[in-house]
């Protein structure tokens, strides 16, 4: 797709241009909190059909790129300085992917780290973070910043300012539907607001550029905005499965709308199960199957995965290179034998507790992929998944050691070509990650039949549900039809379960545990839930992430979730 094969070049001759402004977290400024201040150099930048796809470029990129030249790193893999968000790390505290990852598996059973970072990160796992851990500070930054760079270029996309601009026919017909895709990509960003944070600082196209402190929005208002703005857009983008690679179509609206409405009784105390339903059965009907090996979804060259990807996040070891996307999910959970991972190096960090183990068959003290093939992404050279292996120490949460390794995205691709970072044995990774992909809404649909939404029926959740397991039994249900699902299986319990099988490391846990209230009571426990090594209960209060202190202090608009004191 061109607007991501470019946008390397599109980023760097955006430089200068770009004046919407981020105060710095280090300061402490009095407008800290993120709002424009300059418009964009608009004469430059939205100048032609060419400025604005690469304007629409940085919209896409803050999911997957940390600034206009590339991380914060030694090793210096883009230009130096232009982060989004300065005073923080770029490459491990301000993306957005891999801040999604951290808040979504890191207080689950699905990963624990080893590094500690900043001496903060461990409260991820342990439950136990505060409004001024600067991790917390990160991702609302990036949330807010991406939701603003959406807002600039949503504004300048407007029918009469293209028109102005002597932009007309095909040109202008592409902006008009880029401009709905930018309104997806704010809702993906006020989604991920309104799931870790709830209450979130407000601002859209309508706020105009200046100096102001934004707004505050109640988690049920932001439900109520987001999902209006999704149904506006669903026949304003591209039909579904026709959108150029990596860009938003009906199918990414539907399948966020579908998540959206799964979640609403958390979000809002209103059950929306028939909602789930409704536009799970679109995504269904739009004619995206089950790719046919679980594996290759994960891999370099996923792109080719689109019968089943409904919307990636794009990485490239060339163009798109961050340490903050999917080059983390392959560094980060190997040691010594990083060459399996199709990486550069090991990094010592992230490991799943013996919890996510035990869901997988085993045999004779071991997990057993001779049955489910989606256990087979623990196996590596070095560590065999025993119960021994998988144990995370009493005394040692921080061993890399201990725990139960994950290779589940190796940066190799299918058809055994070069990677394209290959000159430095792939360091920077390939592998786009799948945000939105079908098998997630099989699981909307049937768990939302079992919930008592209308329109969808039980046989249909039991058949989805089947040919997840078929692929994940490699082609057949094993010996015995051992993994097929009856339907006196067929339980909330059990979606819960193979959604962890199925799903596992795809950022979706935390988000499924507080659904289905586990998260912090003590009907569900894994090793150092709490930070204690067989788990305890906690505090609801971290069933939701605070408003960072820093953003507190410097907009009087905001106010702080419940449980929490800065």
């Amino acid at each position: 797709m061109q607007i991501f094969n470019d946008m390397k070049k599109y980023i760097n001759i955006k430089t200068g241009l770009f004046a919407v402004m981020v105060l710095t977290l280090a300061s402490c400024a009095k407008k800290l909190d993120l709002f424009p201040i300059n418009d964009f150099t608009s004469e430059n930048a939205y100048a032609t059909a060419a400025g604005y796809k690469g304007v629409l470029s940085k919209v896409y990129g803050g999911l997957s790129v940390t600034g206009l030249g590339g991380d914060d790193d030694t090793r210096n893999i883009g230009a130096a300085g232009n982060p989004d968000i300065v005073g923080l790390n770029e490459g491990y505290q301000t993306p957005f992917l891999r801040q999604l990852f951290n808040f979504e598996e890191l207080p689950t059973d699905e990963a624990i780290e080893a590094w500690n970072d900043q001496g903060v990160l461990n409260d991820f796992h342990n439950l136990n973070w505060t409004p001024s851990n600067t991790f917390n500070e990160g991702l609302y930054a990036r949330l807010v910043y991406n939701v603003t760079i959406a807002n600039e270029y949503i504004r300048e996309a407007a029918d009469d300012k293209v028109a102005g601009r002597g932009i007309t026919g095909a040109d202008a017909e592409d902006i008009k539907k880029s401009r709905a895709e930018a309104r997806f990509l704010r809702a993906l960003n006020y989604w991920a607001l309104i799931d870790l944070y709830g209450k979130s600082t407000f601002i859209t196209e309508a706020d105009g550029v200046g100096a102001f402190l934004p707004k505050e929005i109640s988690r049920t208002d932001l439900f109520t905005y987001v999902e209006k703005d999704l149904k506006e857009i669903e026949d304003l983008v591209y039909p579904a499965r026709t959108a150029p690679y990596g860009r938003a179509d009906q199918g990414a609206v539907w399948s966020l709308l579908a998540r959206l409405y799964l979640n609403a009784k958390v979000y809002t105390g209103v059950e929306k199960n028939t909602e789930a339903i409704t536009y799970a059965k679109k995504v269904i009907d739009a004619g995206y199957t089950l790719h046919g090996k679980y594996a290759e979804l994960f891999m370099a060259d996923n792109d080719k995965c689109t019968d089943e990807i409904i919307f990636p996040i794009v990485c490239d070891g060339a163009k798109v290179r961050s340490f903050g996307n999917t080059t983390f999910f392959i560094h980060a959970p190997c040691g010594d034998d990083y060459a399996e991972y199709g990486s550069a190096e090991g990094w010592y960090g992230y490991r799943a507790t013996s919890a996510l183990g035990d869901l997988f068959p085993k045999k004779d003290d071991m997990l057993d992929s001779s049955l489910d093939k989606r256990a087979a992404h623990f196996f590596t050279s070095v560590f065999k998944p025993t119960e021994t292996q998988m144990e995370i120490a009493t005394n040692a949460p921080g061993n890399f050691g201990n725990g139960l390794h994950i290779k589940k995205y190796v940066n190799v691709r299918t058809d055994g070509l070069p990677v394209a970072d290959a000159a430095r044995n792939g360091l920077i990774a390939d592998i786009d990650f799948p945000m939105f992909r079908l098998a997630e809404i099989y699981f909307i649909y049937a768990e939302a039949v079992l919930r008592g939404g209308a329109g969808g029926n039980s046989g249909e959740a039991l058949d989805y549900l089947n040919n997840i397991r078929r692929r994940a039994y490699g082609g057949t249900y094993g010996p015995s039809d051992i993994g097929k699902i009856k339907s006196t299986d067929l339980n909330l319990q059990f979606i819960l379960d193979e959604r962890a099988r199925e799903l596992y490391w795809e950022a979706h846990r935390r988000t499924d545990l507080v659904r289905y209230n586990l998260l912090t009571t003590s009907t569900y426990l894994w090793p150092w839930k709490g930070g204690v090594a067989d788990g305890t209960a906690v505090e609801s209060k971290y069933n939701i992430y605070p408003i960072p202190s820093a953003n507190l202090s410097a907009n009087k608009n905001l106010t702080q979730n419940d449980g929490y004191t800065n």
